[in-house]
């Protein structure tokens, strides 16, 4: 009630000093409230009621919504186990249930098996390794010990020095008496440090074994006699002696050492062909020993080196000389079912283009035996008169129908 009387004072009190007098109002009217007071009255307890209403509301909806979860959480738990296990998601592989079951089935069996392939396979490359290892060795003796009965039985007695740290060797016992397999030690052990040094443990394990029993086997034939007094022939034959012990070494994929680390090295730090450092060594060896003992001697190992070189390659590519033929035709289907079934040899088929006309042509690439040239000449000429074909030499053919590696 003070709150009223304090607002008619204030209201009466703005409008005195507005210059408008207030409206009196009866006494009786003087504590009714207002329409305004009215209708803010009404307002508050109305407000109050909706409030309340919307509480119990939303109590009265919280534990339908956790009852119809809890309902929702059942249904859903209800359909997950009445489903069957083995049902994969939808977003998972596409291989049906029969193919995962099989793959489960079958994976406790191949599960201990596999350790035992890998372990089986990992023992058979070792063993392969090994035995790779042992040949490698029995041919680099079996090639030191001919070349060294080759060099002490044609080439120290008649003083061919051929090239290499052996004829160095041979130049130095005709000028100094000294043993020509000191004279190879004192070069290859310093040469295979120097190559261990700069070309590193791969290649210098490759030559330890040769450098140093080459030298041996030499010491321990040096009392051979020779076999003939003819240095032709002793050029000759020593010449194809020390190739094929050289064409054994290096079939064993090994090394002697001497002159070739030399070479190697030369080749590195120079860019200088190794084929081209390997001559450089050889002739300026055989050459002085035309200077140091006589003119014929160095034309001697010029025709034992001529031998070396040619019985290396014959060691390394064997007897059995392919061919290979090019054939260009118009007919190619013809050509490919004779040779396919009338020679019985494989084919390989080439895009070509002419060079004149520019249009394309099929080239047929055939690899037949030494044998076999005369019988693809008249196939071919039988199947098209007018190919055209091209018979070349091949240093060496591996793989099916040809010998193996």
């Amino acid at each position: 009630m003070s709150i009223h009387t304090d607002y008619r004072q204030d209201q009466k009190r703005r409008q005195e000093e507005a210059g408008h007098p207030a409206e009196e109002r009866p006494a009786e009217e003087a504590g009714r409230p207002t329409q305004a007071e009215q209708g803010e009255k009404a307002e508050r307890p109305a407000q109050g009621e909706q409030g309340e209403e919307a509480g119990r509301s939303v109590q009265a909806e919280q534990p339908e919504e956790a009852e119809s979860s809890a309902r929702e959480q059942q249904g859903e738990e209800a359909e997950r186990s009445a489903q069957p296990a083995e049902r994969k998601p939808e977003s998972g592989t596409a291989r049906p249930d029969r193919a995962d079951q099989a793959a489960a089935a079958q994976r406790p069996e191949s599960g201990p098996a596999m350790p035992a392939a890998r372990a089986k396979k990992r023992r058979s490359r070792a063993m392969g390794g090994k035995t790779e290892a042992l040949v490698s060795v029995l041919l680099l003796l079996a090639g030191s010990f001919l070349i060294a009965v080759s060099f002490n039985m044609f080439l120290v007695p008649l003083g061919i020095a051929s090239g290499g740290v052996s004829g160095i060797s041979i130049l130095v016992h005709y000028m100094t008496g000294i043993p020509p397999a000191y004279t190879q030690w004192a070069l290859n052990v310093p040469l295979f440090f120097v190559g261990l040094w700069l070309l590193g443990k791969r290649f210098a394990l490759k030559t330890a074994l040769g450098s140093f029993v080459l030298p041996l086997l030499v010491l321990v034939t040096s009392d051979w006699k020779p076999l003939t007094d003819n240095a032709m022939l002793a050029s000759i034959y020593g010449g194809i002696g020390v190739g094929a012990g050289l064409g054994l070494v290096f079939r064993g994929k090994a090394s002697t050492g001497g002159l070739d680390l030399a070479a190697q090295l030369l080749h590195r730090f120079t860019g200088i062909r190794l084929g081209l450092a390997v001559a450089c060594f050889d002739g300026l060896v055989i050459a002085s020993a035309g200077i140091l003992i006589a003119p014929e001697n160095a034309l001697y190992a010029l025709i034992g080196l001529f031998a070396t070189s040619r019985t290396i390659d014959f060691v390394q590519t064997g007897l059995a000389i392919s061919k290979v033929a090019f054939i260009i035709s118009d007919c190619p289907d013809a050509i490919t079912q004779v040779v396919l079934h009338d020679l019985d040899r494989g084919l390989t088929k080439l895009d070509g283009h002419g060079g004149y006309t520019g249009s394309a042509r099929t080239v047929l690439m055939v690899v037949v035996g030494r044998g076999e040239v005369s019988r693809l000449k008249s196939l071919v000429k039988a199947a098209d008169p007018s190919a055209f074909v091209i018979i070349s030499d091949t240093a060496e053919v591996l793989g099916e129908g040809f010998r193996l590696a």
